[in-house]
């Protein structure tokens, strides 16, 4: 286990030393990192806050301000639903609640088996296409409730059976 942890540790501090902005500052480290890994595990926020000079608490901080940074591994698939503005009133709503019934689930968040995290993103940035939605960084635009539950069919079963 302390090799796994190592190894984890170099994929963090690679992910913070190859950054590509020419601050480098804690948020832009641990967006690096998630960018990386998928998640900020704690490791990560020991090597941002060795790297940058700041506490761990400084660190955790910043991390657990910003909604957007998960702690915990994402499961296989991730699927994103717009709901900022422009989405939410040509209906996304209606997506939203598609899948949160196709996944069995009552808000975002994994499904039981881990093979789907299903995430609310307040920009997408295809407003001119919304509603929009992105699968597994793939970004769907035009998207009705039909077309959405089509989409994360092909995800493999969702509903907790093997």
């Amino acid at each position: 286990m302390a090799a796994d942890s190592e190894t984890l540790r170099q994929q963090i501090r690679e992910s913070i030393k190859t950054q590509k902005r020419p601050t480098v500052t804690v948020l832009s480290s641990l967006l690096a990192v998630q960018d990386s890994l998928g998640y900020l595990p704690d490791e990560a926020i020991e090597e941002v806050a060795a790297h940058s000079k700041a506490t761990i608490n400084e660190v955790w901080g910043v991390a657990s301000f910003y909604t957007n940074f998960r702690f915990t591994p994402p499961a296989k698939h991730v699927v994103e639903v717009c709901w900022g503005p422009t989405c939410h009133l040509v209906g996304a709503t209606g997506i939203i609640q598609g899948l949160l019934d196709e996944f069995k689930l009552s808000g975002e968040g994994d499904t039981p088996d881990g093979r789907v995290t299903l995430r609310y993103n307040t920009c997408l940035g295809a407003c001119a296409q919304g509603p929009v939605m992105m699968v597994d960084h793939h970004l769907a635009g035009r998207v009705t409730p039909e077309t959405a539950r089509a989409k994360v069919k092909s995800l493999g079963d969702t509903n907790g059976h093997r």
